[in-house]
């Protein structure tokens, strides 16, 4: 073709979202009823309340579940967690990558298709919406195929961003604490411009997630479609086609003869998933483990008297008449392995201190020598606040009756959940420096039976001219209660 370029055109459809000639294919799948159908929408719906539910629940006193960013700030079942344990966010971090390894290995990916929030808000809140507004799955594929302004969907799309609101402020109660939320809420956005814009934010992402992108999410965002590869086994259960019962296929019932499959090619499988895959082409990235096959297949099979499960859930060394066992390597390894996470995990949260205590030289000059001779160490006590109460921590000099301790703030009172900073002056003798430097123990002690010893190097006038004492920070170390 001259003035032109000449583009090669696709044997087929390459990507289950995109047409033959490169445009978007909606995809817009027929809810197919069955018992699977009725015990995910069970699940979704309790799911749904969970998730409503869990920021507003407290255990002692605590969220549930909080991660308070700008705080620095993370809550888990009531257990709050700072950024300085390290440790602990790596150990539960661990533990829920090989609990993902674990149940993937034995039951593919039933997060997907059963728990995952985007497939619960799609399939069971703004997909029904769709259809309740546009007149059913045909009417929504009419749509599509006749471009212009439709009525019906502009109303789909006022409901779709009321409910993204609702949404929005749902998922921000996990980062931001419910008053705190509430404050946005009430308040004008003019005294909040921040806050506003990320409630807009998230309120758009949302909206674009669920009207827009839809199944591309799962197909083009989550990476976890692409690790099913190394995730999976052969004998890991996944939603699967029997082609040893089905094949060869007939054109319905009329077609069946001696040696045919039970397939009678009515698309029925394909017709209802909502990632619109085939899945009678083996294991796909696409596939979310959603079941609705499952259901559109056994309700195929139950009107021409075959038997249900063509489709099924069964490994893939099972659907092709392999032995297959439950009992592997992996996921014998993998329960093991966290356990011992886990075990770890609680431990350290178990025997970890009501707080973590910190002492750190001032700012500025490392010590002054007073007009009476004494020297004067200016020090900062840090405190980390674990408990579900405000604590008041009171800190003393042990085993130097020579030296003085001054506390603006004693006691250092502390929120829960936060971390206090009180200014320390040491008055010693010159005489008690020796090398340019002298340790000092200070025992911080709270209500309750907390105590906490911190040894720490105090310098003196007699410190070498590099000073190179000066800034130190011991580790703390003594008892825990």
């Amino acid at each position: 073709m001259s003035g032109g370029v000449t583009g090669i055109a696709a044997p087929g459809r390459v990507l289950p979202t995109m047409n033959e000639d490169g445009s978007r294919r909606w995809v817009r799948p027929k809810p197919s009823a069955g018992r699977w159908m009725r015990a995910r929408r069970i699940a979704a719906y309790a799911l749904m309340v969970l998730f409503f539910a869990i920021p507003y629940l407290t255990i002692a006193g605590r969220p549930v579940l909080l991660l308070d960013l700008p705080r620095r700030e993370f809550t888990l079942f009531g257990t709050m967690f700072q950024q300085t344990e390290t440790l602990l966010f790596m150990l539960l971090f661990v533990s829920a990558v090989l609990a993902v390894f674990f149940f993937t290995a034995l039951f593919g990916r039933v997060w997907c298709g059963w728990a995952c929030p985007q497939t619960v808000y799609m399939e069971f809140l703004f997909r029904p919406v769709e259809r309740l507004v546009e007149g059913g799955w045909r009417a929504s594929q009419r749509m599509d195929r006749r471009h212009g302004v439709h009525a019906r969907r502009l109303l789909k799309h006022a409901i779709y961003l009321v409910l993204a609101l609702f949404l929005a402020h749902t998922f921000l109660a996990y980062f931001v604490r419910p008053a705190e939320l509430a404050g946005w809420m009430t308040r004008s956005p003019v005294e909040h411009p921040m806050s506003f814009f990320i409630v807009m934010l998230t309120t758009a992402m949302i909206f674009l997630d669920f009207a827009w992108f839809r199944e591309q999410t799962c197909l083009l965002a989550c990476p976890y479609g692409r690790l099913q590869a190394v995730l999976l086994d052969r004998r890991s259960v996944i939603v699967g086609y029997d082609g040893r019962r089905g094949e060869p296929r007939t054109a319905g019932i009329a077609g069946w003869a001696a040696g045919s499959g039970d397939c009678v090619s009515c698309n029925a499988c394909v017709v209802t998933c909502p990632t619109g895959i085939d899945i009678r082409d083996g294991l796909q990235m696409e596939c979310i483990g959603c079941t609705q096959c499952m259901d559109a297949c056994d309700a195929v099979m139950a009107r021409f008297g075959r038997e249900p499960g063509l489709i099924r859930y069964a490994s893939r060394d099972a659907l092709e008449g392999r032995p297959s066992r439950l009992l592997r390597g992996r996921v014998v390894v993998y329960p093991v392995v966290l356990a011992a996470a886990l075990g770890a995990l609680a431990y350290g949260v178990i025997t970890r201190p009501a707080a973590e205590v910190m002492m750190l030289r001032d700012t500025g000059t490392p010590f002054v020598v007073q007009p009476d001779g004494r020297v004067s160490n200016p020090l900062r006590l840090r405190i980390g606040h674990r408990g579900a109460r405000a604590g008041a921590y009171h800190v003393a000099l042990v085993g130097a009756p020579d030296a003085q301790l001054v506390a603006p703030l004693d006691p250092l009172v502390v929120e829960p959940g936060r971390i206090g900073t009180a200014p320390l002056f040491v008055l010693a003798p010159a005489s008690s420096f020796h090398d340019g430097g002298r340790d000092m123990t200070f025992r911080v002690t709270s209500a309750g039976g907390y105590r906490y010893d911190v040894h720490y190097h105090l310098v003196g006038p007699d410190a070498d001219d590099d000073d190179e004492h000066a800034g130190d920070t011991h580790e703390p170390e003594g008892d825990h209660r």
